[in-house]
């Protein structure tokens, strides 16, 4: 028998994006489901959590669930540029714990959690829309007058009501979480080349103590490439960095998909808002989001409440939602999409000379960029100030890309 359960607004997805939109929507005053079809939050990793100290203190993420990094590796295959600092400014998170925080923050506004229960389709009624569902314990029916889908890359509710189609570009990464001899809790590295990916790059992200990430990203549709066969590939060769870690001891594999579409899709429908990467609010210089999805999450919850409070729950109420994100982060993504076309073609040569230009960045303007933080400002700033001609056609491509 099917059980039947009636919410203002069930949100489908535990990560970062789902738990931030309960919290938020509960906070409000509204009854909030937050649906996961795992057995327990994050029980399978799927990203490195690298994010940024601004972005922690915004969202007063506890000292625990994060390690602080100051030093920045940047590796071709013939040059090597590490840019420090005094203080940490980036940083890694233990998803496992970041989003087990997000969800308890969200459960204590009393937002139901249903673990271990898998939305297996979506349908409009005349009330909201209704999502099906399987559980150990039977059938259920969650009847809503808003979902929010947070289901993260599969896009769940969207691809069942028909509104959504699967992504045509995005990256597949594969991640060891190791034990290393030799590791440095303060530096990261990014790897570029073809020995490491023809169309994406590889990683060292530190955790604190002796434990890394170690990981390759690959862009797709542009490479049939394997990113865990070539992730195995540079772990035996110990090339680059990878290298200097010594013994090196698996703890565990991390795999996830993430999009790259840049900002192809709708995001708000009648009674559903789309957050996250099923928004596909990501950087793609680096493909990180977790600073986006609980940042429009909270958005999302807010205006999913008060569409709620006003009674007019149609796209036209919750456009607000889409218009608050794409002020945002719309010309930075564009624009890191830009850039990321460009280095996508380059070849182990010019990732040897890139390295030169970037070189020439203070810490400031290096994580700018790589953060996809593209201000018409500070592009002009840092152009002026870096007189080299390959700095000035870098941040020129920047600068043409975001339309000024």
């Amino acid at each position: 028998m099917t059980q039947e359960l009636s919410y203002d607004i069930v949100v489908v997805g535990a990560g970062p994006a789902g738990s931030s939109a309960a919290f938020s929507a509960a906070k409000l005053g509204h009854r909030v489901a937050l649906v996961e079809k795992e057995e327990t939050v994050a029980q399978t990793v799927r990203t490195s959590g690298v994010t940024w100290m601004d972005s922690i203190k915004e969202f007063e993420i506890p000292e625990y669930c994060y390690n602080p990094v100051k030093n920045y590796g940047f590796c071709s295959p013939n040059n090597e540029v590490v840019i420090s600092g005094k203080i940490a400014m980036a940083a890694v998170l233990d998803v496992r714990k970041t989003y087990r925080w997000l969800a308890e923050k969200a459960q204590k506004q009393d937002v139901e959690l249903f673990l271990n229960t898998t939305i297996t389709g979506a349908a409009r009624d005349q009330h909201g829309i209704t999502l099906s569902a399987t559980s150990p314990n039977g059938e259920i029916s969650f009847h809503c007058k808003i979902v929010i889908d947070a289901s993260g890359f599969q896009t769940i509710v969207g691809k069942s009501l028909g509104l959504t189609t699967q992504w045509k570009r995005f990256g597949a990464g594969a991640e060891y979480e190791v034990e290393a001899e030799n590791a440095d809790p303060d530096t990261w590295w990014l790897m570029v080349g073809q020995d490491y990916s023809p169309a994406g790059y590889a990683w060292i992200f530190p955790l604190g103590g002796k434990i890394v990430r170690i990981g390759v990203g690959v862009g797709k549709p542009e490479s049939p490439l394997d990113p865990t066969e070539r992730l195995k590939e540079i772990i035996e060769k110990k090339l680059g960095p990878i290298a200097k870690l010594g013994k090196i001891t698996p703890i565990e594999f991390h795999y996830g998909l993430i999009p790259n579409d840049g900002l192809s899709r709708k995001t708000v429908y009648d009674n559903l808002i789309l957050v996250g990467d099923t928004a596909g609010q990501a950087n793609p210089l680096v493909l990180e989001g977790i600073r986006y999805a609980i940042r429009f999450g909270r958005v999302a919850g807010e205006t999913a409440a008060n569409a709620i409070h006003r009674g007019d729950l149609s796209e036209k109420s919750l456009i607000s939602y889409e218009e608050n994100w794409k002020k945002a982060i719309q010309s930075k993504i564009n624009s890191a999409s830009k850039v990321q076309a460009r280095w996508i073609g380059l070849s182990d040569q010019e990732w040897d000379k890139e390295l030169d230009i970037i070189r020439e960045l203070s810490i400031d303007e290096f994580l700018d960029f790589i953060k996809a933080d593209f201000g018409l400002a500070s592009i002009v700033k840092m152009a002026v100030s870096h007189p080299k001609l390959a700095v000035r056609q870098l941040f020129n491509i920047v600068k043409g890309a975001t339309g000024k």
